[in-house]
């Protein structure tokens, strides 16, 4: 009963709620909040600030949610060295990644070598990923945001240029790039703080004592895409993250090389899973089969 109990609990304040934890474990919230407040009453705590539907963590709370993550990630290694003794034939990876567009050819070779996984994908910005994978509710992350942290391993990935994106019949469409200087001029449709693409373009911007006070904050990548589309103002993509579209360009950015780097990141006290393991398997055979074929290239030339 004790660790039905702090299963709810640890799903509520991972999930920032009795509704979204109810959905998680597939309980009803009825019986995940009674038995939360039966863990609460047996131990004369109080584990959460309840405010209508919102909740947060009480001191008490915190430091039993800092207990609950090590005991559930023990949980998934015991589930992964099993799974792993019996070949893969079950066995759920969660993923993470800032964009569809950097884990799909991960995610196809996965599935392709172990077809009997469950494979679960998080999408949201670097900041986000990095919170996930420290909470245990992500297994690895693709994103390009990587602070000098111990506590993760990050594998270098893929390196793309970024890229300014337009309507097909805006101005300066007609040109063949443009400069920091004429896209700082337009009205610009960023990403959310927090934003790997927002804090590199501003970061280059910034550099070269450019102001872009004209800018519209949206905090999606479709969103960005629509209302670029809708010719609301232009964009900033990496290039490898661009979605080809007929009334869609892109034009280079002539005058500034900024470049983003995606990783593919997990805890460094998680490198012995063995579900993350298979994970990064796949990973060094996508990256030794492409300087394979860079190599091939280059001697062909």
């Amino acid at each position: 009963m004790f660790y039905t109990q702090l299963r709810s609990f640890h799903a509520v304040a991972t999930e920032g709620g009795f509704t979204a934890a109810s959905h998680v474990l597939n309980i009803g919230q009825p019986t995940i909040t009674s038995q939360v407040r039966a863990l609460e009453e047996r131990y004369g705590v109080e584990l959460f600030h309840r405010r209508g539907r919102s909740v947060s963590l009480t001191e008490a709370g915190r430091g039993l949610f800092a207990i609950s993550q090590r005991m559930m990630s023990q949980e998934a290694e015991a589930l992964d060295y099993l799974n792993a003794l019996g070949g893969f034939h079950t066995g759920h990876i969660r993923v993470g990644a800032v964009g569809p567009y950097h884990v799909t050819e991960m995610l196809s070779e996965l599935a392709a070598h172990y077809p009997a996984l469950e494979l679960t994908v998080s999408i949201g910005n670097s900041k986000e990923m990095l919170r996930r994978l420290l909470d245990f509710r992500t297994d690895v992350a693709v994103l390009a945001q990587v602070a000098d942290d111990p506590r993760f391993i990050a594998v270098p990935y893929s390196t793309n240029r970024f890229v300014g994106f337009m309507r097909s019949d805006h101005p300066l469409a007609a040109q063949p790039d443009v400069s920091l200087a004429e896209l700082a001029a337009q009205r610009l449709v960023m990403r959310e703080q927090g934003s790997t693409t927002r804090l590199a373009f501003e970061k280059a911007m910034a550099a070269a004592g450019i102001d872009h006070s004209n800018c519209m904050e949206i905090g999606s990548r479709d969103a960005d895409w629509m209302a670029v589309h809708r010719g609301i103002g232009i964009g900033v993509v990496s290039e490898a993250e661009f979605v080809t579209h007929e009334n869609l360009v892109t034009r280079q950015i002539r005058d500034a090389e900024i470049l983003m780097t995606e990783h593919v990141v997990y805890l460094a006290e998680r490198r012995d899973s063995r579900l993350i393991r298979a994970f990064m398997s796949i990973v060094e055979g996508i990256l030794a089969e492409r300087d394979r074929k860079s190599s091939g290239e280059a001697d062909g030339r």
